[in-house]
């Protein structure tokens, strides 16, 4: 279990990144999802100790992450957003060498290791091709395989499936399903797709705050009924916004859809749609907002 009590961040120029952010993740995978700018890489970072935040607590089971960095690093996974590696290496001797970075001294284990890595990431094929050669998913994909490097039993990932193609994008989630069997994994993303896939469990956070949690079944569940959609002329959006509470908008055969939320019917050009989970994370963004504006 991971442990995150009320904790905040602020940078030296005074932007707050975090805001009293508390969250309690199981094993299994742990979505994350928010906006760009919402403070999920800064999260990402504090939890693998690369910064100490401002105030607040980390614990990992026994571990003190902000006291005892070292003890969470022996057990962490960490694929960053930008991942960088030296690419004129192939993929078995970058494997290898940061497997001793990781303490896998003994030639054997290490052999052993990096074997057992290229071959659960579907890399084995490739592993004397050069970095520089590999596509976005294949990156990724060994991305993972470093992040797995001594069993770790808290693997991060942020935004790893960004610019990947639906085919990458499938072998890439279906890896991650895996892994997260048996550890605890938080999948940080702003694709809503990646945690109806994947997570049991999630949050949304935005503005440094955690908005919404839960188990993403449930939270649809409570847009039930309160989802209503209707086309209209892409120059009447704004008039609309005005009246009603508009969640998302998507451009359909030149023509605008938009998704209101609404306890009650907002009018006869309206039909109730079943919410998904992207109209919950639309809405809890547009709360979030309306309390920004407010404030």
């Amino acid at each position: 279990m991971l442990s995150i009590s009320s904790l905040t961040h602020i940078y030296a120029n005074g932007t707050r990144a975090l805001d009293d952010v508390s969250l309690e993740i199981p094993r299994g995978m742990f979505g994350l999802l928010g906006p760009n700018g919402a403070g999920k890489s800064t999260l990402m970072r504090t939890i693998a100790t690369l910064q100490s935040p401002t105030s607040g607590s980390i614990k990992f089971g026994d571990i003190d992450v902000i006291k005892e960095p070292e003890l969470l690093r022996r057990t962490l996974g960490y694929l960053p957003q930008d991942f960088g590696v030296y690419p004129r290496v192939s993929a078995y001797d970058m494997l290898d060498h940061m497997a001793v970075l990781k303490g896998v001294t003994g030639r054997k284990e290490r052999k052993d290791t990096v074997e057992t890595l290229l071959n659960q990431v579907n890399l084995w094929g490739v592993r004397k091709k050069a970095i520089a050669g590999f596509s976005g998913g294949m990156r990724q994909r060994f991305g993972i395989a470093q992040a797995l490097i001594g069993n770790p039993q808290l693997i991060i990932v942020d935004e790893p499936t960004a610019g990947l193609d639906p085919e990458e994008r499938n072998r890439f989630l279906n890896l991650l399903a895996e892994i997260g069997e048996n550890v605890v994994v938080i999948l940080s993303t702003h694709i809503v797709e990646d945690v109806a896939d994947l997570c049991p469990r999630m949050a949304v956070l935005a503005g440094g705050r955690i908005q919404k949690e839960g188990a993403p079944l449930e939270l649809i569940d409570s847009l039930k009924g309160r989802v209503w959609r209707t086309t209209i002329e892409k120059e009447h959006l704004e008039d609309y916004r005005a009246k009603y509470e508009v969640i998302s908008t998507r451009l359909f055969a030149g023509r605008t859809v938009i998704h209101v939320l609404s306890d009650n019917s907002p009018g006869t050009a309206f039909e109730p749609v079943s919410g998904n989970l992207e109209d919950v994370y639309f809405s809890t963004l547009s709360a979030s907002r309306r309390v920004e504006l407010a404030a």
